[in-house]
């Protein structure tokens, strides 16, 4: 009641802060800290980095250890105001690709969280990381979902391309090299397409599981990034250009192999589905 209505009017902005400089996709090893204090409220301290929406949040979801001893079980998700005593927002990052969407390191510095800004209220206490892993399969189909949706816009801004754009006397279009390369990617991501589909399916179904959608993550960003390199390919000296939307696309995609857990962590989880487990 307190935050949701604004949040879904757009009249708060609001942000996650999961990473950390030393903990990406390993959630577990986060060091940002919020010890219950004798009044029960909580101390908060630590830092975040890369993350999303921190230089315009007025409401973050702060992912801490309300007991470090106790590692993933002991997580909490702590709702942290703009504006409250100890809580800065640091430089706005520059990244390669995202350039409309603020990324930005967060800093808390003994801010004072009341009780009743524990998400989920005491009941959820040390329960942080599980909530979290509840939510990465729909979060990690939402990558492969925009990675699919732009490899196939990259597709078709290419066939534009080719078929206007003459060397040697004819479109490039006409050439068989160019038309059996687009053959392969179209086909590929009508294929990618087919395994979202059904992990959507499965999502509204309930049955969507993590190592599923870790496939579907991996599997589709690896896709998005080789038809986005083939396209700037056929986009010759253009597909250089910031101008041309191929060449915008080109630097966006390449965090989607890195961002929801690397895909090389999306692996991991694959195989331990298969029983295949590492350390």
């Amino acid at each position: 009641q307190k935050y949701l209505p604004r949040l879904a009017s757009g009249e708060m902005v609001s942000a996650i802060a999961m990473s950390e400089p030393a903990a990406g996709s390993d959630l577990q090893g986060i060091k940002t800290t919020a010890l219950l204090q004798s009044d029960g409220s909580y101390l908060l301290n630590g830092s975040k980095t890369f993350i999303t929406n921190g230089w315009h949040a007025d409401l973050v979801v702060v992912v801490a250890k309300t007991n470090p001893a106790a590692g993933a079980k002991g997580t909490s998700l702590l709702l942290v105001e703009r504006g409250m005593p100890g809580f800065s927002v640091g430089k706005r990052l520059k990244k390669l690709g995202l350039k409309a969407q603020d990324t930005s390191e967060l800093f808390f510095d003994n801010v004072k969280v009341s009780a009743d800004q524990l998400l989920g209220g005491a009941a959820m206490q040390g329960k942080g990381f599980i909530c979290l892993m509840e939510q990465l399969p729909w979060e990690r189909l939402q990558i492969a979902i925009g990675g699919i949706a732009a490899a196939q816009a990259a597709i078709d801004w290419t066939v534009s391309y080719v078929k206007d754009r003459k060397v040697f006397g004819q479109a490039v279009a006409t050439f068989q090299h160019t038309r059996f390369t687009l053959a392969e990617l179209q086909t590929e991501v009508q294929i990618a397409q087919v395994f979202v589909d059904k992990c959507t399916e499965l999502l509204l179904l309930d049955k969507l599981d993590t190592a599923t959608a870790s496939m579907a993550k991996y599997w589709c960003t690896d896709l998005q990034c080789k038809v986005m390199d083939a396209c700037v390919q056929l986009h010759g000296g253009s597909g250089f250009m910031w101008e041309y939307p191929i060449t915008r696309a080109y630097a966006d995609a390449r965090v989607q192999r890195i961002y929801g857990g690397t895909n090389e962590i999306m692996k991991e989880v694959i195989t331990r589905s298969m029983g295949l487990g590492g350390k």
